[in-house]
Order: C-alpha cells, then sequence, then structure tokens
C-alpha cells in the first residue's frame, strides 16, 4: 500500500486549529510592528552554527561521511537559532528586529519536542532582559486575548495578572528551601536525596550544571507558571550562554537572562547579550570541550560572528521564543502535534 493511502498522509492538526493558529501568527506580527521591530529573514543553512553543547544540529551535503559538497567544500548546517545571523544584522546597523525562523534541532523528539519547529527570535539595541521580559508579557497577553473564545479548558495560568518575576536562587528557596547558586556538589547531591530524587544514567557525580539542570526540571519547573506566568531569572554564571555576567545583589554571579514559564512549560529564553568576542570564543571553546568529551561531533567555530563583535556589537537584548509552544497553550491543547500540520513522524 502506498503511504498515500495510509492514515498518515493526513495532518495532525484539524484544519480549524491551523486557521486558528494562523491568525495568531498574525497577532504576533502586529505586536512587533506596533512596537517598532521589522521582519527580516536569515540562512537556516550555513556553514557556521552556534555552539551549545548539547543541542545537536542536522548536517547537510553531497552524499558522503562526513557530508561535503558536490565541489568539495565544507558541510552546511541547518540552523538551531538564527542568532549568530541576526546579531551580525545588529553589528551592521539594525536597530530592532525580529524573524518567525524554521529551526532545526537533532533527536529532540515528544509531545512539547518536534526537530524541526517554529522560533520566534527577536533583538533590540538599547534594551535589557527586564525591559524585554515586559515586552514579552504584553504581547503573551495579547495571544491570550485573541484566543480567549477558542480554548478549551481553564487549566491556564492568570495573564491578567502581572506575570511573576523571580531569581533563580530564590525560586530553589521557596520550593525546597535551599539555595543553591553557591552550593557544593555534596550539598546537590543531598538536596537530591532528601526528595528522593534518583539521578539519570549518565550523570557525572562532579557535573554541576548537569546536577543544577537535573534538579531544576524536578523540583522547579513543574510549579512555575501555574498560577500566573512565571520569569526565572538570574541564571548561575556557568549557564550563562551568550548573555552577560553580572554580580547579584546577594554577591554570586549571574547570568542576565531569563526563561518564561507557563505550566511548568518553558516558552522563551532571553538575554542581556554578550557584547566581548575575547569572552565567547572562550565560551565557545568551553562549549566544544564538553563536546568532545562526551564523544560527540565537532563544530565549527563561529568566526563570522565573532568578527562581527570585534567590529562592534551595540549593548542589546534578545529573546528566542517557541511558536508552536505558545500556540500550544494558547489553545489549550495538549501536544504540538495538536497545533502543527505535519510532525516529524509525518512530514
Amino acid at each position: 500500500m502506498s503511504r498515500a493511502n495510509s492514515s498518515d498522509d493526513k495532518p495532525t492538526a484539524s484544519l480549524l486549529q491551523l486557521r486558528r493558529r494562523a491568525q495568531l501568527m498574525t497577532v504576533l506580527r502586529s505586536c512587533f510592528h506596533d512596537a517598532g521591530y521589522w521582519e527580516v529573514e536569515t540562512p537556516i543553512l550555513s556553514s557556521e552554527i552556534v555552539l551549545d553543547a548539547w543541542l545537536e544540529p542536522f548536517v547537510t551535503g553531497y552524499l558522503s561521511d562526513p557530508p561535503r559538497w558536490r565541489d568539495g567544500g565544507e558541510p552546511r548546517y541547518l540552523q538551531t537559532s538564527p542568532e549568530a545571523h541576526m546579531k551580525r544584522l545588529l553589528a551592521a546597523g539594525a536597530d530592532a528586529i525580529f524573524q518567525f525562523s524554521r529551526v532545526f534541532r537533532n533527536g529532540e523528539l515528544g509531545r512539547r519536542h518536534n526537530p524541526e519547529f517554529t522560533m520566534l527570535e527577536w533583538y533590540r539595541v538599547g534594551d535589557d532582559h527586564h525591559v524585554q521580559m515586559t515586552f514579552v508579557e504584553q504581547f503573551v497577553r495579547s495571544v491570550w486575548t485573541a484566543s480567549a473564545a477558542w480554548r478549551n479548558t481553564s487549566l491556564l495560568p492568570d495573564v491578567v495578572a502581572p506575570f511573576e518575576r523571580i531569581t533563580y536562587d530564590d525560586a530553589f528557596e521557596r520550593f525546597t528551601g535551599e539555595r543553591v547558586l553557591t552550593a557544593t556538589m555534596p550539598q546537590l547531591h543531598a538536596l537530591a536525596s532528601r526528595h528522593r530524587l534518583i539521578a539519570p544514567a549518565g550523570l557525572d557525580a562532579a557535573d554541576r550544571d548537569g546536577w543544577l539542570n537535573f534538579l531544576l526540571a524536578e523540583l522547579i519547573e513543574p510549579r512555575l507558571g501555574v498560577e500566573r506566568p512565571a520569569f526565572l531569572y538570574d541564571y548561575p554564571a556557568s549557564q550563562s550562554a551568550l548573555a552577560r555576567v553580572v554580580p547579584s545583589r546577594s554577591g554570586p554571579l549571574v547570568a542576565e537572562r531569563f526563561e518564561l514559564y507557563l505550566r511548568g512549560v518553558e516558552l522563551c529564553n532571553g538575554y542581556h547579550e554578550l557584547l566581548d568576542a575575547d569572552a565567547l570564543r572562550e565560551r565557545t571553546r568551553q562549549q566544544a570541550a564538553l563536546r568532545a568529551a562526551a564523544g560527540l561531533r565537532p563544530l565549527p567555530p563561529l568566526e563570522r560572528l565573532l568578527a562581527a563583535m570585534q567590529s562592534g556589537l551595540p549593548a542589546c537584548s534578545g529573546v528566542a521564543l517557541g511558536v508552536d509552544r505558545l500556540v500550544m497553550l494558547a489553545l489549550g491543547a495538549d501536544s504540538l502535534a495538536d497545533v502543527i500540520a505535519f510532525p516529524f513522524d509525518r512530514a
């Protein structure tokens, strides 16, 4: 039997849901246009890629191993984020830009993950991450208002009330009674033990960030954004990615970044952006070392982004938001398959 005659030729989302999704995309675009942003397009296929130790890209090439193009050139990577190209636009003089981009992350598949998904990413010169939190709150509220009549559940957080803002360390203290930014590894292990948590296989006992992520996922994230959406901010400095690092009010260094949670679901990740090319080069080296230690394929350095930053990346903030997840929650759906036409297993 041909695939065209089997049930998996049909979209998983209803046409009604897809029309509603299209209407919400229009709402989002209007929010950005009204705020003075202009829309851009950047490549999804590139010879460089933002290097994150645990994000695995799809690699393309011309029928060879390792992949190479027909003319013998280097492989190209389907982008995990449009970040590098958008920052190159900022360095060239762009001031407030956004885009809806198709992005790709190999191995991410589940009810709330699809290897190919829609990311809304934006940057504004002169703003910090606190200003961006306010903007995110405004347009999420606009999306909720536009979709109010379509939701089939009341089990959603209140978006009319001001969104909560809580630091990473304060969230741990609230939900576990412990602050963790300066905690030792034995203290992190003891915290897991007190909550009867069993570390996943392969989590090194000395991997501090791995243990923090494990504890966050088990003890904190499911309790964020239940009654009202919650911004978690001031992450550990070791998890700064491409964000600035500054001293916190209590002393320890923290990363100027945030994430927004609704009903325990992470929706977006925002940074007060790192401007120092030398610091980015060192962080990239550290990420490459983590990949090498895990036996993962080496990835190319971001030489073009580094050159752009060296020439002068203006002070700015940026945010990346998962559109599919936002639409899923706004429509009261249970999985991404309810709001996208053809997920990975039907693509």
